[in-house]
């Protein structure tokens, strides 16, 4: 009876060796180490083509793309709306400073491991507005494990905004990225700055994306406008908790 249940213990983990080895290969992204669920649910969660519109806020949505995955190996996370590497970050600002002065923010206490990133396209809160076509662009980033997570499923995890920051001028494009801080300045995200490499060119307006080994970013080309409003928003795994979803939206003032 022993032998039998080593057998069957044995066969589960060569099976979730197999799944976790597929998983890893398919997002090109390193092994992120100890995972809370088994890797064929995790991988299941990643290609069934589910996205956070689908659980809440359906009447909000209306398409999205699948970017890809990148990796938090770091706790902190930056955000940006600007296509540079030069913004100064001092670590005794605090979150309204940084985004009044750059747009910019970091954020502590992030969820490390895998993480995946989608572009959304959803209804605009103001449509009324007279020059609005009623879309808005978005940066929807999870932790691979979010879906799986109860506190995901039933709702008690919701997102909460961190902070926005209104450009009252005229925007070439809609600009997001999502960086581990520990790699800003890397050679992994160097790509990400050379924005003429990878943004369509100034008469295309299909959003365009980047993801790198640890960063991610978006940029739709706009026509005329009288500037953007961005905000970030961020989910927690409980009031405490370490944040486990992001999203950068862009809306046209």
């Amino acid at each position: 009876m022993l032998g039998a249940t080593n057998k069957w213990f044995n066969s589960v983990i060569m099976q979730d060796c197999i799944w976790k080895f597929t998983c890893l290969r398919d997002l090109q992204v390193p092994d992120p180490g100890h995972v809370a669920f088994s890797w064929s649910n995790l991988y299941a969660s990643v290609v069934d083509g589910s996205h956070s519109f689908i659980f809440r806020q359906q009447e909000k949505h209306i398409d999205w793309m699948r970017i890809g995955a990148f990796s938090f190996d770091s706790e902190v996370a930056f955000l940006s709306q600007r296509m540079s590497a030069s913004v100064k970050i001092l670590k005794q600002e605090n979150i309204d400073d940084m985004l009044q002065s750059y747009g910019s923010c970091l954020l502590r206490k992030i969820k490390t491991g895998i993480w995946i990133a989608d572009l959304q396209l959803v209804r605009c809160p103001v449509c009324d507005q007279e020059k609005c076509e009623g879309t808005m662009q978005m940066l929807d980033a999870r932790h691979i494990e979010l879906f799986l997570n109860q506190g995901f499923q039933d709702g008690s995890w919701d997102y909460e905004l961190v902070g926005s920051h209104e450009i009252k001028k005229k925007v070439r494009g809609a600009y997001g990225a999502i960086f581990d801080f520990k790699y800003l300045t890397s050679k992994s995200t160097a790509g990400i700055f050379d924005y003429k490499s990878w943004i369509g060119q100034p008469n295309d307006f299909q959003p365009k994306a980047i993801i790198a080994l640890h960063a991610v970013a978006v940029n739709t080309n706009l026509q005329e406008n009288q500037g953007v409003l961005i905000k970030y928003h961020t989910m927690r795994a409980g009031a405490e908790g370490e944040i486990v979803s992001i999203r950068i939206s862009q809306q046209l003032l």
